[in-house]
């Protein structure tokens, strides 16, 4: 999050802090330290996927960086970047069935970002594994049974998370004609669950404060989705509509005051409004 807000305000008023920060952190003896963590007995699930792709999110935006200073906090970071690439890439040959639940664990979450940290710094296997594994995991998913959603401390979707993901994997084309096999009555405005935002009752307590992440992600998913879609496509419109009243819904709540939401509900939103601009 930080990364890509230096990267969109390069005069933001808290970019010399941000620096200092980030240069604290990514040094190459934290990061020998991090990757030696991860090698240690029963790591092998660790942070899998939910951690790995963020930290392959965070690779990404350096990659596609022109700043002298951020050339330098990849490189220091290159040893874990590429241990999670390993784990990526030993992983998924083994997963026969994907992770649907909307938290840490989900499968199209950890593949999204993955697939763009692939494709930006040319990792062409494991590019390749990605799209083998999303099409064998979803390519066939039909009428997805999206009135069930949300569950009560989910912070994604589980179905637009993973239209999300191929909406990265298919061409233009052959999403839109999947989209539609999958989520069917999206043209009609339902399942109206889905479309309309949830309620929020405690932003103290650390899972029901989950559904705010979830207005967050769903809204992101719907203007990816919309923006894959032709413009003649009936759905096109509604996931936007529904896209911008679900940030409406949220992004007022991002700074409630309650360290349960406050210490990662940002990254949420940058990402989503970041999407908006795309």
């Amino acid at each position: 999050m930080l990364v890509r807000l230096l990267k969109l305000f390069p005069g933001l008023p808290e970019g010399s802090q941000i620096r200092e920060a980030l240069s604290a952190d990514f040094t190459k003896d934290n990061i020998e330290i991090e990757t030696k963590y991860l090698d240690e007995p029963n790591r092998k699930s660790f942070e899998r996927t939910y951690g790995w792709s963020w930290l392959l999110k965070l690779a990404t935006e350096l990659n596609s960086w022109d700043d002298p200073q951020g050339d330098i906090w990849l490189e220091n970071l290159t040893p874990l970047v590429t241990a999670i690439e390993n784990r990526y890439l030993d992983f998924l040959p083994k997963q026969e069935f994907p992770i649907r639940r909307g938290v840490h664990p989900n499968t199209a979450f950890g593949l999204s970002f993955a697939l763009d940290y692939a494709r930006v710094a040319h990792r062409t296997k494991l590019e390749n594994l990605i799209i083998r594994r999303s099409t064998d995991y979803f390519f066939n998913d039909k009428n997805i049974a999206a009135k069930w959603e949300p569950d009560g401390d989910d912070f994604l979707s589980p179905s637009l998370i993973e239209a999300d993901l191929m909406s990265r994997v298919l061409k233009p084309e052959d999403f839109a004609h999947w989209f539609d096999q999958f989520l069917p009555g999206i043209k009609e405005g339902k399942p109206k669950n889905l479309l309309n935002p949830v309620p929020v009752s405690d932003r103290s307590d650390p899972k029901i404060v989950h559904l705010d992440g979830l207005g967050l992600s769903r809204a992101w998913c719907m203007i990816r989705i919309s923006k894959a879609l032709p413009v003649k496509n009936p759905s096109k419109e509604i996931l936007y509509q529904s896209a911008i009243i679900h940030a409406n819904n949220t992004l007022p709540h991002i700074a409630s005051g309650n360290y349960e939401g406050e210490h990662w509900l940002a990254s949420f939103a940058v990402y989503l409004l970041s999407n908006f601009g795309q």
